[in-house]
C-alpha cells in the first residue's frame, strides 16, 4: 500500500524538480488526449489553477495486468524511480507523484517539452556520459523496458529518462538498448553513484522507497548495488532476451 513520505531530505536533487512536487499535487488535472503506443492508459494533462504545469496521469485502473508483476502496482515503481534519481544524485526523471485524477489514483509525471525525433540511439553519439548514467541507473533498478524512445532531450539540452513502471523486479530483467559498454569499467563518478545508492539504502532512502516497493523488491536492488560495485564493470546481458520490444 502505498503511504506518502516527504519528511526525509534529498541527498543531491535538482533543486527545480523537487519542488515541482507540490504543483504536481495540487490543482485538478484537465485531460487533454492518450498519448501513443502506450501499452497502459498514459493520459496527457495540464494542471488547473496558477501551474497550468502539463503533466503525463497514469492511472492505476488503467493499468494493463503483467504475468510477473502485481498488479496495480506500476504507478508506485513510477513513483520509486524519481526518489531513486533524485534523491541518490541522477537528477534525470521528472518529477512524479502519486495522486488522485479523474480516473482515480496514479502516478503524475511532469510533462518533458523534447524533440520526439532524437531517440537513445541519436543521444548515445552526442552524450554519451549522460547516457552511461542512465544505462548504470537502469542496472540499479533491473529496468525490463529501456526502449530508445524513453530518454528525451529538452530544450534546453537535458537529458530526462521516463517510463519505469517496469523495474525493480527482484529476479534479473534487464531489457535496454543501451549495451554499449559491455565489460568497460565504472568511472569513479559512476562508482560514487552506486556506492551511495548502496549506503543510502539502509538508511533514508531506503525508509522512502519503503513506500512504494516490497521488502523483496528493495532486498534485491541492494544485492544487485552490491554486485555491481563488486564486479566493477557494466555487465553483459544474462540469459534469454535482453533487448524490449519494440526498440523504439
Amino acid at each position: 500500500m502505498y503511504v506518502q513520505r516527504r519528511t526525509a531530505t534529498s541527498l543531491v536533487s535538482r533543486s527545480n524538480e523537487r519542488q515541482s512536487a507540490s504543483r504536481l499535487e495540487a490543482g485538478d488535472i484537465e485531460l487533454l488526449g492518450g498519448l501513443p503506443n502506450a501499452s497502459n492508459s498514459t493520459l496527457l494533462g495540464t494542471l488547473t489553477g496558477d501551474s497550468k504545469m502539463r503533466v503525463v496521469y497514469k492511472p492505476i485502473l488503467g493499468e494493463s495486468p503483467l504475468w510477473d508483476f502485481p498488479y496495480a502496482t506500476l504507478a508506485l515503481r513510477e513513483a520509486a524511480a524519481f526518489e531513486l534519481s533524485d534523491r541518490a544524485g541522477f537528477g534525470f526523471v521528472p518529477c512524479t507523484v502519486i495522486r488522485g485524477g479523474p480516473f482515480g489514483l496514479g502516478s503524475v509525471q511532469r510533462f518533458v517539452e523534447h524533440d520526439p525525433s532524437l531517440t537513445a540511439f541519436e543521444l548515445e553519439e552526442s552524450h554519451s556520459l549522460q547516457m552511461r548514467r542512465v544505462a548504470v541507473f537502469d542496472l540499479i533498478v533491473n529496468n525490463g523496458d529501456r526502449k530508445g524512445g524513453h530518454v528525451l532531450k529538452d530544450p534546453e539540452g537535458s537529458l530526462w529518462a521516463i517510463d519505469h513502471g517496469v523495474c525493480f523486479h527482484p529476479q534479473p530483467k534487464l531489457r535496454t538498448v543501451l549495451w554499449s559498454w559491455v565489460g568497460m569499467d565504472f568511472a569513479g563518478d559512476e562508482r560514487e553513484l552506486l556506492d551511495r545508492v548502496c549506503k543510502e539504502l539502509q538508511g533514508d532512502l531506503g525508509e522512502v522507497l519503503a513506500s512504494y516497493l516490497s521488502p523483496l523488491q528493495l532486498r534485491a536492488m541492494s544485492a544487485r548495488v552490491e554486485r555491481l560495485l563488486s564486479e566493477g564493470k557494466f555487465p553483459a546481458p544474462g540469459p534469454g532476451r535482453h533487448y524490449p520490444w519494440p526498440p523504439v
